[in-house]
C-alpha cells in the first residue's frame, strides 16, 4: 500500500466561503478538509479532453440553437447565461 504524504498548509478565505464550503461539504457527509482537497485535486489535475473543450468552445461561440453565448468566467455567471 503507498503511503501519501501530506502537510499541514494555512489558507485565509473569507467566513462566507467558509461556510459555504462547510454546507457543501455536509451534503457529501465529508470533512472540509476532505471537500476541501478533493475539489482541489480535481482543479489540478483533471483537464477536459477535446470532445469537451469543442463543446465548451461551441457553446462559448453562441452557436447553440441561436441562443446567446455562455458566459464562462465562473460557474454563476454561466448559470445565470443559461437563465437558472
Amino acid at each position: 500500500m503507498e503511503i501519501i504524504l501530506k502537510k499541514n498548509q494555512s489558507f485565509r478565505l473569507s467566513v462566507e466561503l467558509i461556510e459555504r464550503l462547510k454546507q457543501l461539504a455536509k451534503r457529501q457527509n465529508r470533512s472540509l478538509n476532505n471537500y476541501v482537497e478533493t475539489l482541489l485535486l480535481d482543479a489540478a489535475y483533471r483537464e477536459p479532453n477535446a470532445i469537451t473543450l469543442a463543446a465548451m468552445k461551441e457553446a462559448e461561440s453562441g452557436a447553440l440553437n441561436d441562443e446567446p453565448p455562455l458566459d464562462m468566467s465562473s460557474i454563476e455567471a454561466m448559470e445565470k447565461s443559461m437563465g437558472l
